[in-house]
């Protein structure tokens, strides 16, 4: 009956520790996780932000290529009127 008794007492003693031990290793889980869930937020708002620039980006590089067509129709334009001139000039002498 002793033997009992002390193997009782021995395997409620394990049972505690390894219910402490449970307790802990959720309670390190838990703080690990709730570190990764303020990450993953933290990556959610650079994602977004990443996102809203590149889209203003796009938007910068949209109008230079406008106004570099632009230039380049203008240029164009200067360049044969200013060819019609001599062509002119010349067929007049």
């Amino acid at each position: 009956m002793k033997i009992v008794i002390k193997l009782s007492m021995v395997a409620l003693t394990l049972s505690l520790v390894a219910a402490c031990a449970t307790t802990s290793d959720l309670e390190r889980l838990q703080s690990q996780v709730n570190g990764l869930d303020t990450s993953v937020k933290q990556a959610s708002a650079n994602a977004a932000n990443a996102q809203t620039r590149a889209a203003a980006a796009e938007d910068a590089a949209n109008r230079a290529a406008q106004l570099s067509q632009d230039a380049n129709k203008k240029m164009h334009k200067k360049l044969k009127s200013s060819a019609n001139k001599k062509l002119k000039s010349s067929m007049l002498e």
